[in-house]
């Protein structure tokens, strides 16, 4: 249980639905109840196949080009850093995208499911989670439905997003944005130094 509730933060931190909320009110401002919801179900879906197909795929292309995992577990660690750092640092993830409205024509796609739900640190832990030399496949599919969990949460909040943003404002969503980067620096750098321990046959590698 203790491990399932870790996987669900991780990708809750990662995908981070709350922050998700004020993006989606602000790429579906002036229009219907209809449309809001079609873009909510469009994006969440299009989120799903993005994450699902790196769990699939995402270890297999790194194969196939000759990258040892753990290379790229220390290179996604350290980019993950950089991502969490400009969380809790930068623009928080709001106030990030929403900048990005005026160039955005399909909103389900952009900037909605990516980069807002399937964020590139939600693209990098999908990876990371589902590793075949350490998970079995049981494993996997058990953190894939975490993550398929994650997913639900965002389409709750999102299909009740008027309400959930009223009940915690712009200042609201930037604070617990800022508190998953932080969570998720923790995170980093745990991938960091177990793959350093790996790519060394250090003895102890990190849970």
């Amino acid at each position: 249980m203790n491990e399932l509730l870790a996987i669900f933060i991780f990708f809750f931190a990662v995908i981070d639905p709350i922050g998700t909320v004020p993006v989606f009110i602000a790429v579906t401002r002036g229009h219907d109840e209809m449309f809001k919801r079609k873009v909510v179900f469009k994006a969440v879906a299009v989120s799903a196949l993005v994450l699902l197909f790196f769990v699939v795929a995402g270890e297999l292309l790194l194969n196939a080009i000759n990258i040892p995992l753990s290379a790229f577990q220390i290179a996604g660690g350290i980019v993950l850093l950089l991502f969490a750092l400009s969380m809790i640092f930068g623009e928080s993830k709001p106030e990030r995208e929403i900048k990005s409205l005026p160039n955005s024509t399909e909103t389900a796609i952009f900037p909605l499911a990516m980069p807002s739900i399937a964020s590139p640190g939600a693209m990098l832990g999908a990876v990371l989670m589902t590793r075949n030399t350490e998970y079995t496949w049981v494993e996997q599919l058990i953190t894939s439905s975490m993550m398929i969990a994650v997913l639900g949460v965002v389409l709750v909040l999102l299909l009740c997003a008027t309400h959930v943003h009223k009940l915690i404002g712009d200042s609201g969503a930037s604070i617990i944005s800022r508190i998953m980067g932080l969570i998720l620096t923790s995170v980093a750098v745990t991938n960091i130094l177990d793959g350093i321990a790996h790519y060394f046959g250090l003895a102890v590698a990190l849970p």
